[in-house]
């Protein structure tokens, strides 16, 4: 987005003169950095660029430990992805979360292993990295108010988001924010049928193309057992530019549970060792049916049977 425009191509490389941190730094906040850039082959003009940088990181309240800017002139992997994250959190995710009431707690996110203390113990996240950061009480805060934004968003089409992670697999999660933005846009019932890949592929490709939002996660990414949280918060976070009428949206109980207006479930059959899982369904004596249903999840109060008629 800068005049004349910058391309990265190895951000490891490209990152070490202070240019490109300086350019990405001046389109974000909307003041004034390049002026105080100056192009040189000598390493002491380039620390100078990066040290006004991170000066103006630090003036900005990104508190920013254990890196210098001889650390990103050596392009330290870790340290440079370490500062690329705190600069999304300030810049795109806490700012945007900004406009919710968050009067939640900063607790944890979820119970599960990529909940709570996922943005301070990743498992992939660095140590070093792990000790950058806005506070961990502000990231906390900004994420939370993400997540419930996003159950608030995705739980009338029964699509239960608990986490950052492994709720997302599915691609369901993405496309009932999609639905949530354009109701046109998405028909979950087919969703239902498509697998996980399809569904993915289906919810970036659609938010690219109608609402604008940048593709910036493949289906391969999800995937996964673990998908990393912190893609997916930078990714997600991008739809709240779409819905300008959250300041006058109530998250002053996040705890609240909101009712599921429907659910859409398919009809097949169960092994016996997943019988724990089982949620009976009886329309009248004569249907009787059987669906997988999570126990940690509430069980919805109204249930859309579709199925062949044989």
């Amino acid at each position: 987005q800068c005049k004349p425009p910058l391309k990265v191509k190895d951000l490891f490389i490209d990152i070490q003169d202070g240019k490109i941190l300086m350019a990405l730094l001046e389109v974000l906040s909307g003041q004034k950095l390049m002026h105080e850039y100056k192009s040189s082959t000598h390493r002491i003009f380039r620390l100078n660029n990066i040290a006004k940088a991170l000066k103006f990181l630090e003036d900005s309240n990104v508190k920013l430990v254990s890196i210098d800017a001889a650390e990103i002139a050596d392009g330290n992997s870790s340290l440079v992805l370490g500062l690329i994250w705190n600069i999304i959190l300030f810049f795109q995710i806490k700012e945007l979360t900004g406009n919710l009431n968050r009067n939640s707690s900063s607790s944890s996110l979820s119970s599960g292993p990529s909940g709570p203390e996922s943005d301070t113990s990743h498992p992939n996240t660095p140590s070093v990295e792990r000790n950058m950061s806005v506070t961990v009480k502000d990231q906390r805060k900004a994420i939370r108010a993400l997540l419930i934004w996003v159950q608030r968003k995705t739980r009338k089409y029964g699509v239960a988001v608990q986490d950052f992670a492994s709720s997302w697999r599915s691609g369901l999660a993405f496309l009932a924010i999609i639905k949530a933005i354009d109701c046109t846009l998405v028909d979950m019932k087919q969703a239902l049928e498509k697998s996980s890949r399809e569904n993915l592929e289906d919810a970036f490709s659609i938010a690219q193309n109608k609402l604008g939002v940048p593709r910036l996660l493949e289906p391969e990414d999800i995937m996964v057992e673990s998908p990393d949280e912190q893609s997916i918060v930078t990714y997600v976070a991008q739809f709240l530019e779409h819905f300008p009428e959250l300041e006058g949206e109530d998250f002053t109980d996040p705890d609240k549970e909101l009712p599921i207006e429907s659910t859409y479930v398919h009809i097949k059959d169960t092994p016996s060792e997943k019988e724990g899982k089982i949620l009976i369904l009886s329309e009248s004596e004569e249907n009787l049916y059987t669906v997988n249903h999570e126990r940690s999840h509430p069980a919805p109060p109204k249930v859309h049977i579709h199925d062949n008629p044989e």
